[in-house]
């Protein structure tokens, strides 16, 4: 009787270990399910106020060319790049998502150009994956862990995370300076969707924030033939090394300080503006004194 209980509770610690291995599995695929060429529909429209005075925004639509490249494959970290075509000649390099199994170390954007590093403990990430979003020139954007779901031929991952304002609005917008972005990743038969339900919100030090507005956002992924995108996939062949040198010292910032806090300008011009203009032999001595000049220490902020 002891030996037919001890067998079915290894039976039953195999089965466990294996449907968590063949999970993980499962959502590596969704995740590289991303990778490749896209046309892009990028919709946008304003679905609430708690002011009956509010003026609703106009809806925004735009469309675009993408190729999203799988730059990094492990076990536990899935890094894809994203690579706007334009004209079908030109590349702009767009964001970045980094996707870590169990991760616990994650940013959250405050406000004015500040994200805080914070920890969660293992227990919250148990099966999880965080989802971290870089800006053009791999500053940060916003950050968020949660479970992938694989059910009914279904697979998504939801999150809610603050970030700045998006490009969309950032130039012509003041009225709110944090939007708390609700993420819906989901993976679709014809590529997959971005679904947000977003607060656009309204913040003050030493003040409750604020909602101005709500909207409802889709980025609309439909796959096409890589051969789309072959401009984007020379383009990153090209620029690739600079880029990984760019990543690796942004990573000893994050490493290095509990809190990130850039200048919106210096010299009246945009980081990402600097580090556009690293030629490819650039070297990390050169690529940190960029990336310094924006930072503000913690004992100046």
């Amino acid at each position: 009787m002891k030996q037919l209980s001890l067998l079915t509770v290894l039976f039953l610690t195999f089965s466990i270990i294996g449907n968590a291995q063949n999970k993980k599995e499962l959502d590596k695929k969704a995740i590289k399910d991303m990778c490749g060429c896209y046309e892009v529909k990028f919709k946008y429209t304003e679905t609430f106020a708690p002011d009956i005075a509010y003026e609703k925004a106009y809806d925004y639509k735009a469309s675009a060319l993408e190729w999203a490249e799988l730059v990094t494959d492990k076990d536990d970290f899935i890094s894809i790049q994203h690579l706007l075509v334009v004209y079908d000649t030109m590349v702009i390099k767009h964001w970045r998502q980094d996707w870590k199994y169990e991760d616990q170390d994650l940013f959250e954007y405050k406000k004015k150009n500040t994200w805080n590093n914070y920890r969660l403990s293992e227990d919250a990430v148990k099966g999880q994956w965080s989802q971290k979003v870089y800006q053009v020139d791999d500053s940060p954007r916003y950050s968020g862990s949660a479970t992938w779901v694989h059910v009914d031929g279904n697979h998504f991952w939801r999150n809610k995370a603050n970030s700045p304002l998006p490009r969309r609005e950032y130039s012509k917008r003041d009225d709110y300076n944090i939007m708390a972005r609700g993420n819906f990743v989901q993976i679709k038969d014809y590529g997959w969707l971005h679904e947000q339900d977003n607060d656009k919100i309204i913040r003050e030090d030493g003040e409750k924030d604020e909602l101005l507005a709500q909207e409802k956002g889709y980025n609309i992924y439909k796959k096409v033939d890589d051969s789309r995108c072959i401009v984007a996939q020379n383009w990153w062949k090209e620029n690739e090394k600079l880029w990984k040198k760019v990543r690796n010292v942004w990573n000893e910032v994050y490493a290095n300080n509990s809190q990130i806090k850039l200048k919106s300008k210096v010299d009246d011009k945009l980081l990402y503006k600097y580090i556009f203009g690293l030629k490819n032999n650039a070297t990390k001595k050169e690529i940190k004194e960029v990336i310094e000049k924006f930072l503000i220490k913690e004992e100046q902020s």
